[in-house]
């Protein structure tokens, strides 16, 4: 399996979010409805596989939980999908680098804010309610307990839970980016994303489904959700965006002023060839008015 060196995926990161803070409004709309749907389902999945298995179990159900969650970003990153917590690490890295300016990160963030909200709302709902698969036994039941986790969380704990759960999705992505084919990137993928979840770290979108499920099912409020949104979201924000992005840009950041330097002289020993060009073609034209 072929990787990339760290500095690499530094600047393969902020190719990548340069890329997504100029996607067209319509990307932006159905990929984002992706992401929070496919985030939404990895979720779905881990509540369907432990919800039914012996409380003696312990931990351990939640590791087999932690290990089927990571499908969601997989699918994102594989088949297409835009995830928020991954564009707060990979939009940040073009926003160091100065490919791209406050504006169009915080107009990607808030886009992508929304239609992840909108993926994971219709999957809590269609899937969960409609389809009754968090809605009743042992289903509803590890759904609220899990919600309820959550929003028992104050708020600095929900905010330092945030910046190490997406220090950890940041990590993900970053590896997927450094990783040559499908396999590498699944297995870059698979192993932060599961540690994150075993550990228990919070998550803004994994919340936007396993709170709203609870609530369709007469659980909890949308105040407590709105309560729970804000320190994940900004805890979040800061692990991808700092932990990661900072960190990483501080480390390579003499690489990026290099290939910076050398795109400058590249620009300018083109423009010197044109205006020689220029001044070859001038002389042509005097001489053959002169014959």
């Amino acid at each position: 399996m072929g990787f990339h060196a760290p500095y690499k995926i530094a600047h393969l990161t902020a190719e990548h979010g340069q890329k997504k803070a100029n996607l067209p409004f319509s990307s932006v709309l159905v990929l984002g409805f992706l992401g929070g749907a496919f985030i939404s389902l990895g979720y779905l999945l881990d509540i369907r596989v432990i919800a039914s298995l012996p409380e003696e179990w312990g931990t351990f159900s939640t590791l087999i939980g932690a290990s089927v969650f990571p499908v969601g970003l997989i699918l994102i990153i594989i088949a297409g999908g835009e995830l928020l917590t991954g564009n707060m690490m990979a939009v940040s890295m073009a926003f160091l680098s100065k490919r791209i300016s406050v504006g169009k990160l915080l107009k990607n963030w808030f886009w992508i804010t929304v239609f992840n909200f909108i993926g994971a709302l219709f999957v809590a709902y269609f899937f969960g309610q409609v389809a009754e698969l968090t809605a009743h036994g042992p289903y509803l039941e590890k759904t609220v307990a899990i919600a309820g986790g959550k929003l028992d969380e104050s708020f600095l704990a929900s905010l330092v839970s945030a910046i190490g759960c997406n220090w950890l999705v940041g990590l993900a992505v970053w590896l997927a980016y450094g990783a040559e084919d499908i396999g590498g990137k699944i297995l870059a993928i698979w192993f932060p994303i599961m540690a994150f979840v075993a550990i228990g770290f919070q998550h803004v979108v994994a919340n936007m489904f396993v709170i709203p499920a609870a609530i369709f099912s007469g659980y909890y409020s949308w105040q407590d959700f709105i309560g729970n949104f804000i320190p994940v979201f900004i805890g979040n924000a800061i692990g991808g965006s700092v932990f990661v992005s900072m960190f990483y840009w501080i480390a390579y950041r003499g690489t990026f002023e290099q290939g910076a330097g050398r795109e400058s002289k590249r620009k300018q020993g083109s423009s010197k060839t044109g205006i020689r060009r220029q001044g070859v073609n001038k002389v042509g034209l005097r001489r053959q008015g002169n014959e």
